[in-house]
């Protein structure tokens, strides 16, 4: 009987997402109004039946326990868990997670008492939908003890991406970690005999999506030397010595790990036929269950637009935006392609005089704000009359006293106060 343990990594410092990761991991992030980015690889897992899952993070990593404790607690009968492992200093290990299979190594001694047969690892930053438990039935059917599943992609994407060259068995015959943009890399186009039929026509590489699936036996002959990570150290190793099995998805995917693959990838859910689908009932995306109350829109225009729990908006017109939960919008706002994250909580007035905050603008966007291409972290105070993204002046990247400019999007950092009548 196969027993299959999930690894989420949780990667690094996330400083491609910054701000958005300056109190809080990257698999923490708000995502699609009231998820987390989290939220995705682990519904895939559960979806699969796979229901051991482990998330290693090591950097803020409080916001991401909280998240995990409050949404993801399995019956006594299942023997389902989502746990964190964070990084910890043992009397064999005292440093931090120096690559993706360092943060395996460095867990293998809480990993072996789940006597898994195979190990799942998959990333914590991306967007898809992928049947996790027909990779694995295809990794079984292979004999392969190793598996990795590609995406087709164009040579332009293929630059900042493990490119990994199959043969029509599907068998990988060579894999290379970030050719960059000038390195001849045509003898690594996908056979035509196993290209996808939807793979679009300069979609003729196939990259590693950082999801593999090892017998739990090779993972520990893998990770018995000094290698620091899958694409560059490990997998290269194996293919030297064993085959290895190329499994293709031809599903949506995309590596969110930027502010501008962030901002896009959820501006692209406001579409009518979104490319990644929240509204799968048999493949559902799970998270925190809030128990709030249906959002209430008062003399509102929403066109193209997600307005999640909570949310009390006040004649506001609203377009190609995400309204995050508990989010207030006052009277006379104009939202165009904008991320809100919402609200952790509803602020009375007697809080705000409790905690000085008299003359400090409410949690939420002011009335008559007028807020184009951004990014609205939690929590934020976006007092009356300010103008964000609208007005036609210099906004060169980097960080301001209210704000950043990053990817050419505004991002208001979490808790952030923007005072009245401010032009950003």
């Amino acid at each position: 009987m196969h027993k299959v343990l999930s690894i989420v990594l949780g990667g690094g410092k996330g400083t491609r997402l910054f701000p958005l990761t300056k109190e809080r991991s990257k698999p923490a992030v708000p995502f699609g109004g009231k998820f987390r980015i989290v939220d995705i690889p682990i519904s895939n897992c559960i979806n699969a039946g796979f229901r051991k899952i482990y998330i290693l993070t090591q950097f803020n990593s409080a916001s991401l326990h909280l998240h995990i404790a409050r949404s993801y607690n399995f019956d006594t009968f299942s023997g389902g868990f989502v746990e964190i492992m964070a990084a910890e200093q043992t009397p064999m290990h005292s440093g931090w997670y120096e690559g993706t299979a360092d943060a395996v190594r460095k867990n293998l001694i809480h990993f072996r008492p789940q006597n898994p047969t195979h190990y799942l690892i998959v990333s914590g930053d991306q967007l898809y939908r992928m049947d996790l438990a027909e990779m694995f039935r295809k990794h079984i059917e292979s004999k392969a003890r190793l598996t990795i599943a590609g995406t087709m992609v164009d040579r332009d994407t293929a630059s900042a991406l493990g490119i990994i060259k199959a043969g029509a068995d599907s068998f990988i015959e060579s894999f290379m970690e970030k050719p960059g943009p000038s390195k001849d890399i045509a003898e690594y186009r996908l056979p035509e005999a196993i290209r996808p039929a939807s793979a679009a026509g300069d979609k003729e590489y196939l990259a590693s999506m950082g999801i593999y699936i090892f017998d739990a036996s090779l993972m520990e002959e893998a990770l018995a030397g000094d290698a620091n990570d899958f694409g560059k150290e490990v997998i290269p190793d194996i293919l030297t010595k064993e085959k290895i099995n190329a499994y293709l998805f031809d599903g949506y995917w995309e590596d969110i790990g930027t502010i501008k693959s962030f901002y896009d990838a959820n501006i692209q859910l406001t579409d009518i036929n979104p490319q990644f689908n929240f509204y799968d009932e048999d493949n559902p995306i799970y998270t925190h269950n809030r128990n709030l109350p249906a959002s209430k829109l008062n003399y509102c225009t929403l066109n193209q637009a997600l307005a999640t729990d909570g949310c009390i908006i006040t004649n506001a017109f609203i377009t190609r935006s995400i309204v995050g939960v508990r989010t207030i919008i006052e009277s006379g706002a104009s939202l165009d392609g904008v991320v809100c994250m919402g609200a952790d909580r509803y602020e009375t007035a007697d809080e705000k005089r409790a905690n000085g905050l008299k003359g400090i603008p409410d949690i939420g966007i002011g009335a008559g704000c007028i807020l184009k291409r951004a990014i609205i972290d939690k929590n934020a105070r976006i007092g009356p009359n300010c103008r964000i993204g609208i007005d036609d002046i210099p906004r060169p990247e980097g960080e301001y006293a209210t704000h950043f400019v990053v990817d050419g999007v505004i991002v208001i950092p979490k808790n952030m106060v923007v005072p009245a009548g401010s032009v950003l």
